[in-house]
């Protein structure tokens, strides 16, 4: 009798999957806004059965000495015991800081976010705007659905009402200045084959992970490599294709 992983990797290496999708399929989304009354932006991402919940909270706080005139975003992921028997309790660990990181490169490096207007006063106050990403259930490709979650709290975010060098929570003024929708799509290579939105079991077999960012014009934003092995050159061109199409059905989501 095959064992767990050996069964799926060789459906895999057939181009089949357990649950019936096709190679390019996603699973079903669901995205619920404003979840979490206290957050500045809030809410739950379900990716299939995989479960992803992000708070924004804003501060102000001084700027980094090399953009005293940019306002600043942290992304932190927290993976809880309850949403997989493989985490436990402690400070993050390599792939929550991986995760946090494709997060904050996605929405960084595409420029979702106008961090000029995020200044106070220059080199002195900005605003920090801070992702906290909790794993509620995972079932595969935490990252994508981080990365929705993420995306839609922030389309939700208000920047609250400042003055008198306090902030005034419950008093919001404007909405945080966005300029495009990044959406991480995430494909993984397990023998010759390519698969979108990789579940649970897949992952445990994958051969490599590729990470792909684009905003709304069809560009990439960012990459992330992840796995054992690479990719051929014909393989990466179809991951690109594939996350700029599967980008553009996401968006519509939202």
């Amino acid at each position: 009798m095959l064992s767990r992983d050996k069964y799926f990797a060789a459906l895999a290496e057939k181009g089949q999957r357990d649950d019936g999708r096709k190679a390019d399929q996603i699973r079903e989304i669901s995205i619920q806004t404003g979840v979490v009354e206290k957050a500045e932006g809030s809410a739950i991402v379900n990716l299939g059965p995989t479960k992803v919940i992000v708070g924004v909270k804003l501060s102000v706080k001084e700027p980094f000495e090399d953009t005293p005139g940019e306002g600043i975003l942290i992304a932190g992921a927290e993976f809880s015991p309850i949403a997989s028997p493989l985490f436990e309790s402690g400070p993050p660990d390599e792939n929550s800081i991986e995760l946090a990181r494709i997060v904050d490169r996605g929405i960084r490096e595409s420029h979702a976010i106008d961090v000029e207007k995020l200044c106070v006063t220059k080199g002195e106050e900005v605003w920090s705007v801070n992702l906290d990403i909790y794993i509620l259930n995972n079932a595969g490709n935490m990252i994508d659905a981080a990365a929705l979650a993420s995306l839609a709290a922030l389309l939700t975010t208000k920047i609250p009402k400042y003055e008198d060098k306090k902030v005034i929570y419950g008093e919001h003024k404007e909405k945080l200045p966005l300029t495009c929708k990044p959406i991480a799509v995430t494909h993984l290579g397990i023998g010759n084959n390519l698969f979108v939105d990789p579940n649970f079991e897949e992952e445990r077999v994958q051969d490599s992970r590729l990470t792909v960012t684009t905003i709304d014009n069809g560009n990439i934003s960012s990459i992330q490599k992840g796995g054992p092995k690479g990719l051929t050159l014909k393989q990466i061109e179809d991951i690109f294709e594939s996350s700029v199409k599967l980008g553009k059905d996401i968006r519509k989501k939202l």
